[in-house]
């Protein structure tokens, strides 16, 4: 074996080492639907679970996105930051959510959210409903 053949295997041993890191981190995308109905309004949820994040829909009612939240924890301090991609600054319904989520994943997230803006005990609902799932699938981080 003349040294072309040895970095060729050498090469292809760094690949096939890449490639078995890379398959170890990224499982791909794991995908929930759901719904739950409560006080005669039915929750649409729809959970996509991402390497390091989360991507959570509830839809209320119909199947609209709403706000679009990107919420994750900042370093040293381990404070959450949330900001509004999409929709009304004004409207917070569901960057509580978002927060909240991020404390108890230790994951990003990126919550869309088209509850009612007048609406907390429905919100209160959903977000015990999100979090159930989320804690059945094994998503939230362990309580120390």
């Amino acid at each position: 074996m003349d040294n072309n053949d040895a970095e060729i295997a050498s090469q292809s041993m760094n690949d096939l080492s890449i490639k078995e890191h890379f398959d170890e981190k990224m499982d791909g995308a794991q995908i929930t639907c759901f719904s739950e109905v409560s006080d005669d309004v039915t929750l649409h949820f729809q959970i996509i679970r991402l390497h390091k994040q989360i991507y959570a829909w509830i839809g209320c009612n119909s199947s609209k996105i709403g706000h679009l939240y990107a919420a994750a924890a900042t370093r040293p301090s381990n404070a959450v930051g949330v900001t509004c991609l999409i929709g009304g600054a004004s409207d917070n319904t569901g960057s509580g959510i978002a927060r909240r989520l991020v404390l108890k994943t230790g994951l990003n997230i990126i919550l869309a959210c088209n509850i009612p803006k007048n609406s907390p005990m429905l919100e209160v609902k959903a977000e015990k409903v999100l979090v159930q799932k989320l804690i059945s699938l094994g998503y939230t981080k362990p309580r120390i």
